[in-house]
């Protein structure tokens, strides 16, 4: 709100009645935030951090002239990095490349005849939206594969939005960790799936090429999975399965836009660290609920998380309209005092037994 104020937007965006901003207006948002902290620091990066026992400090090493920063307690927002599946890491760059590249690579796409797209989440969807917007001008023969069963729409009824509560992170931290896992994977609709819009949108366009019976020059198939991929005099060869079948195709094309997703890595800034973290069996962080990371000592402060503790917290650890609220847990635990009051109750649901 103290945004749109700023910038004299408050009466065209209460008159829009929607909460979903678009992309640019969410970059300028951020940009503009930013610019207002004067404790942000940018172009300044984190060689390693490592925890020296003497003075019970992290001491956080930066690529820039002065003395390395000594911290009682350091949050990592480093966030996720985009994943390109194992057999189509030997061909990333012009030809193949992943959609967080796409506005940047999208000129390589001129001189193609062939475009596939792998990947069927939000950013998969808003690419096929995009090339099939210019695919009367380009000529395009389009293919959208995905390893999900659908082209699904993202659930986002009101109850169904309840997951991304407090009181639901709550109830799964407490879930045993086989659980835990198992429920993350069924939960792809939450976190995965297309926004209805912009499915509609995609129809919409179909169904208009399809006026008078011709047949639009797409192919969209769910349940493939790309199994091996290599280079062809003509382009690309990608060896594909379809999982409910179980049978196998090639497919020729002359690139590949992989909107394949994001996952959470250790930075290489934590090596120095790897012998204080207590990780999980599977690698992964322990957070407890006040998103601290476990560590093999006790001491002082802690490393905290953000969008890194899925395992322990469930699908709302990347979502935004959780941010405000695990910054404000973060901050308490590392003040030892309530800055921020906490509700007590987020949800109309009660996911466990009474």
């Amino acid at each position: 709100l103290s945004y749109l104020r700023a910038h004299d937007r408050l009466f065209p965006f209460y008159f829009a009645e929607r909460f979903h901003v678009p992309r640019r207006e969410y970059d300028h948002y951020c940009r503009w935030v930013a610019d207002c902290l004067p404790s942000c620091r940018f172009g300044a990066r984190v060689r390693g951090v490592r925890f020296d026992p003497a003075d019970d400090l992290f001491v956080v090493e930066i690529e820039a002239p002065g003395e390395p920063l000594r911290a009682r307690n350091v949050v990592l927002g480093v966030g996720t990095e985009p994943v390109v599946p194992e057999p189509l890491r030997a061909l990333l760059g012009k030809e193949v490349f992943h959609s967080a590249n796409y506005l940047d690579a999208a000129g390589s796409l001129h001189d193609a005849r062939d475009i596939t797209v792998i990947g069927s989440g939000q950013s998969g969807a808003e690419v096929v939206l995009d090339l099939l917007r210019k695919q009367q001008q380009t000529g395009w023969r389009l293919r959208w594969l995905t390893r999900s069963p659908a082209f699904a729409p993202m659930e986002y009824s009101k109850l169904g939005l309840e997951h991304f509560t407090p009181d639901y992170t709550q109830y799964f931290r407490g879930l045993p960790a086989a659980t835990r896992r198992a429920l993350v994977a069924s939960q792809w609709q939450l976190y995965k799936a297309i926004s209805a819009d912009t499915i509609a949108e995609i129809h919409d366009l179909l169904y208009e090429r399809g006026i008078g019976g011709a047949r639009p020059d797409v192919w969209m198939t769910p349940n493939v999975e790309v199994t091996s991929a290599g280079r062809h005099v003509t382009g690309l060869e990608l060896s594909c399965r379809h999982t409910q079948q179980n049978r196998t195709f090639t497919v020729l094309t002359d690139r590949a836009v992989l909107a394949t997703g994001y996952a959470a890595r250790p930075p290489d800034c934590l090596q120095p660290l790897a012998g204080l973290l207590d990780l999980g069996e599977d690698g992964h962080y322990r957070v407890d609920e006040h998103y601290r990371v476990a560590v093999d000592r006790v001491i002082t402060g802690g490393l905290y998380v953000q969008n890194a503790e899925t395992p322990t917290h469930g699908v709302g650890a990347p979502d935004l309209g959780l941010g405000a609220y695990r910054a404000a847990v973060i901050l308490n635990a590392v003040t030892g005092r309530t800055v921020y009051p906490l509700p007590t109750r987020t949800a109309f649901t009660s996911f466990g037994a009474p």
